[in-house]
């Protein structure tokens, strides 16, 4: 039997409103047969009379301590590349040849530090539109459940 799929995404902030959660519970949900979905939270750096890179710097060592040494890591960064959702479909498709394990990074306001872009495999830009970070968890759930979806050719991506 093949090891069920382990999609987590490691990004900075904690306490999303009760919004974001229950948009983030309602795919989670829907993954259950699929995929283990899971947030794993990095505390945001104090923001209180810091150097930005010194905040990032922080949280890039937080995120690069919670990366698994078997684990596809792919950064999700506004440089990134646009990746239809059949082209991302067809990405966890490759990636789970070799893996079960998907971490995905999301950095705080400042976005991520340099040595977690170089320790990601891909890079990945779901827009050229800025989005509130916590928004981007639902927004990525949601692109899981519809690539999932797609891969096991369901209507859903239509």
């Amino acid at each position: 039997m093949t090891p069920l799929l382990k999609i987590e995404l490691i990004a900075v902030g904690t306490k999303p409103p009760a919004w974001i959660i229950a948009g983030i519970e309602q795919y989670a949900d829907r993954l259950k047969r699929q995929c283990s979905f899971i947030i794993t939270e990095i505390k945001s750096a104090e923001r209180r009379k810091k150097h930005v890179e010194s905040l990032r710097e922080e949280e890039g060592k937080a995120i690069l301590s919670a990366l698994s040494s078997s684990a596809v890591v792919v950064a999700m960064d506004r440089l990134g590349k646009n990746w239809s959702t059949e082209e991302f479909a067809g990405k966890l498709q490759v990636w789970s040849q070799k893996t079960n394990h998907f971490q995905f990074l999301v950095g705080g306001p400042d976005g991520l530090t340099n040595a977690c872009l170089e320790r990601a495999q891909e890079s990945w830009s779901l827009s050229a539109l800025t989005f509130p970070h916590f928004l981007v968890r639902v927004l990525f759930a949601e692109q899981v459940y519809r690539a999932l979806m797609v891969n096991e050719g369901h209507p859903y991506h239509k």
